[in-house]
């Protein structure tokens, strides 16, 4: 499939002096815009902004009991709510000594599973795969190809009864606390997945391959993976937060590494490592770290998928996401089958000062938590560090090398294709439509 094909307007790019002004990026979580100025074929200046405004999330936590922090923090984000009460828990449970073991650990990777799965086939199939058909968005997605569409919503439907059976409700799910479960779901209803989560996988494996066919841009890019790893299992919930460049550190070194920043462009934080610059987070970067850990047929649709062991185009993330969705619902699948209710829903702590560190893998890359409790359990400082904000600087990277790459083509199959790059990510920075209003100055 030729370029002209997936984007109809296709031209020849004009000469001399370009400017790219994208006003305003609609459907993220935040406002953006990207600014890029080309003159005699060198791009001189790239700016990648988000406009995100003051949520304050880490401002009112400060001063609530330890247990209101995962409920509150799952309201940052509507699509991935387990990752925030996950890295909330752990690092409640850090600071007061506790740790999660046993089926109640597995019950928690279920779920996080769950989460992979509607996030994942969300964004691949909803709102990344249009980009590779020339579609404007889904709904002509769905009018080209009713039963792949029909499919991925099955999929993603299976993620939030997943969500439901085991967090009580499909969004902020409310089964969720501190040292384990308000209450523990029933061994017939969550074995009772089983059947749904057999079919999941060859789901997965069908919509992996259905993308792998798609026409993918040339382009690679070389970046620093970061993501959790666990030395037993496909790094979800636990780990350590490992580099493809050799960093191996524990969760609460954390910021000795890495650090947020003001820039003068964006009102956002933007993450970087200390000393090395942007760095890569989310299914690219943990595919790239843990692909040893995979399922044997993860790996093999991965192979038929034309992926291998390492992944160094981001258009390709489609297919890793995938890839992961397809383990997820393996990984279910094993936990599900052998689920027994354990005595106890959770573990129970009492009051001390302390510093708590959590992180976990969320769908679009690793979310860390910091958290420091007076005596009386109370938040006296939060630190959250969410994947968005990590990739920023990576985005902008991306686009600078993408842009480089096709400037012979027209001011709208640009626009096009710097859309198509941000849609690389995550729902929260790519959306389900063509969002980019562009304005193009030409000297």
């Amino acid at each position: 499939m030729s370029d002209q094909t997936r984007n109809p307007r296709a031209g020849r790019a004009p000469k001399g002096t370009r400017t790219v002004a994208v006003d305003a990026l609609a459907r993220v979580e935040g406002e953006g815009a990207l600014y890029v100025r080309v003159r005699d074929g060198e791009v001189e200046d790239i700016k990648f902004r988000i406009f995100e405004p003051p949520r304050f999330f880490e401002a009112f936590l400060q001063g609530r009991r330890y247990m209101e922090a995962p409920d509150i923090t799952a309201r940052i984000c509507g699509i991935c709510p387990i990752a925030y009460m996950m890295g909330a828990s752990q690092a409640m449970e850090d600071a007061l000594g506790l740790k999660v073991t046993g089926p109640l650990r597995d019950l928690r990777r279920v779920v996080y599973c769950g989460e992979w799965i509607e996030s994942h086939v969300l964004h691949a199939a909803m709102l990344h795969a249009p980009d590779f058909l020339g579609l404007q968005d889904s709904l002509l997605l769905a009018k080209q190809n009713p039963a792949l569409v029909e499919k991925a919503l099955k999929l993603k439907k299976l993620g939030n009864e997943i969500l439901e059976t085991i967090g009580g409700r499909a969004v902020h799910p409310v089964n969720l606390r501190v040292g384990g479960f308000h209450g523990m779901p029933r061994k017939k209803a969550v074995r009772a997945l089983a059947d749904r989560l057999e079919w999941g996988v060859e789901a997965s494996r069908d919509l992996a391959k259905a993308f792998s066919a798609f026409d993918y841009p040339d382009f690679d890019q070389d970046t620093i993976s970061v993501s959790m790893r666990h030395p037993d299992e496909y790094a979800i919930c636990e780990g350590r937060i490992v580099s493809d460049q050799g960093l191996d550190i524990a969760v609460a070194d954390f910021l000795t590494h890495f650090e947020e920043e003001h820039v003068a462009h964006s009102n956002a934080l933007q993450g970087h490592m200390k000393g090395v610059g942007p760095y890569l987070v989310g299914p690219i970067a943990r595919y790239n770290n843990n692909f040893k850990q995979l399922s044997r047929l993860a790996k093999a649709t991965a192979k038929e998928c034309g992926l291998g062991p390492k992944v160094t185009n981001p258009f390709k993330s489609i297919l890793v996401r995938m890839i992961e969705t397809l383990y997820a619902c393996e990984e279910s699948l094993r936990l599900v089958k052998d689920y027994e209710e354990p005595d106890a829903s959770c573990l129970v702590a009492k009051d001390r000062a302390g510093v708590g560190h959590g992180c976990t893998e969320a769908p679009r890359g690793i979310c860390y938590h910091r958290y420091a409790l007076d005596g009386e359990g109370r938040i006296t400082k939060a630190t959250i560090i969410p994947p968005t904000a990590q990739n920023q600087k990576q985005i902008e990277a991306d686009l600078l090398g993408v842009v480089k790459k096709n400037l012979d083509l027209s001011d709208e199959d640009l626009k096009w294709r710097c859309e198509q790059t941000i849609r690389n990510y995550d729902p929260c920075i790519s959306c389900a439509t063509h969002f980019l209003d562009l304005r193009v100055e030409r000297v």
